[in-house]
């Protein structure tokens, strides 16, 4: 298993880490990979790494469902955190095929962060097929 270590410099942002797990990938053959983070207010995703704006655009998104004006009974303060992550989720589950991730000609890998910024881990686990 690989660790991977996110610094965010954001309370809210997705971070690219396509290429870092593609990089640990390529040691391998065919199989599957497990992109997983163990954090409750983060989150792994993929979608569209082309155009930079589809980021900010995922984040804005979120940010309009108003979970932001709700009174939390959570203490912390971080509840819009903890609903963002269950709604993208912890972890994807990825093909490798000889040593490449079998993703869409514009997808990408992003760490999703709601309560930054912090030091965060992601774990890349390979699964032989």
């Amino acid at each position: 298993m690989k660790i991977i270590e996110i610094k965010s410099s954001k309370r809210s942002e997705l971070i690219d880490i396509t290429a870092k797990v593609a990089e640990h990938v390529s040691r391998s053959g065919n199989g599957m990979c497990i992109v997983y983070t163990p954090h409750t207010t983060a989150a792994v995703t993929i979608n569209e790494n082309a155009d930079p704006d589809v980021k900010s655009d995922i984040v804005k998104g979120l940010d309009a469902l108003s979970i932001n004006r709700i009174s939390y009974e959570h203490a912390e303060g971080n509840s819009p955190a903890h609903i963002k992550s269950s709604l993208l989720g912890c972890s994807e589950l990825i093909p490798i095929e000889n040593g490449k991730l079998c993703l869409g000609t514009w997808q990408g890998i992003f760490f999703c962060e709601f309560d930054g910024p912090r030091q965060r881990r992601v774990y890349v686990q390979i699964i032989a097929g």
